[in-house]
């Protein structure tokens, strides 16, 4: 996972992990591009939780990529509406990279990744909006 290379993940309780060892063991990387003033992010953010719930065991990690005004504005996110995943560190100069690699231009934007970097689809919250969890997750690793 190049794109995360060296990067320490972070989590809503202030612990901190280096990527590679976040990522062991997963088959897909889900980048969730959002923010907390964002009105279909807050929408969005708690299907995406529930989508989690189930996917995190079929080998399935998010990775927030945040678009918030602050760290405190992210953090309160996270421990207020997220799922038990990982984010990049608020202000960490990968968020402009990942944005600018994938195209983001709105949020919330789910793209979904294989761990060796290939693009499966940059409209992931399509399918977490339309489908069961296994029934993405089939369709993503296929």
């Amino acid at each position: 996972m190049d794109s995360l290379a060296g990067v320490k993940l972070v989590k809503a309780d202030g612990s901190s992990v280096e990527a590679e060892k976040a990522l062991a063991g997963k088959d897909l990387v889900l980048y969730y591009f959002s923010g907390h003033w964002c009105p279909p992010c807050r929408r969005f953010t708690p299907m995406l939780k529930t989508f989690y719930q189930e996917a995190a065991a079929l080998g399935v990690e998010i990775v927030f990529v945040s678009s918030d005004r602050s760290e405190e504005a992210m953090v309160d996110y996270m421990k207020e509406s997220h799922g038990d995943w990982f984010g990049v560190p608020f202000g960490d100069k990968t968020k402009e990279q990942l944005s600018k690699k994938y195209d983001i231009a709105g949020i919330p934007s789910l793209v979904v990744v294989k761990l060796d970097g290939t693009v499966v689809t940059q409209e992931g919250d399509d399918d977490v909006a339309n489908k069961t969890p296994a029934e993405a997750v089939a369709d993503w690793k296929a």
